[in-house]
């Protein structure tokens, strides 16, 4: 049986994305402070992905599982501290899950 990444097992969910208001607010600057950057390995849709090249956080919000992993492990996230927020999608739309 063929291993399948994770954006091809993604692929299979629907996801009716607002592209204009993100669900998940996260401050990228702010992020470089961080001690831990946990949010980069318990987002099982790894959303969050930290570039050593450029010492920053890459982050879309599409493609999200709506798990709320991230809401709980970081501080910041779960404190709703300034340009941090999560946030359920709107009613309509999120992901319609297809796979697993």
């Amino acid at each position: 049986m063929k291993r399948l990444s994770m954006d091809d097992r993604l692929a299979k969910n629907r996801f009716d994305s607002d592209d204009h208001n993100s669900h998940i607010l996260v401050d990228k600057e702010a992020c470089r402070s961080c001690g831990h950057r946990a949010c980069t390995y318990c987002c099982p849709a790894e959303r969050y992905k930290w570039d050593t090249i450029n010492d920053k956080l890459s982050f879309d919000h599409v493609g999200c599982l709506e798990c709320g992993n991230c809401r709980l492990i970081c501080e910041r996230l779960n404190q709703g501290a300034e340009g941090y927020s999560w946030n359920y999608p709107g009613q309509g739309i999120g992901i319609i899950f297809r796979e697993g």
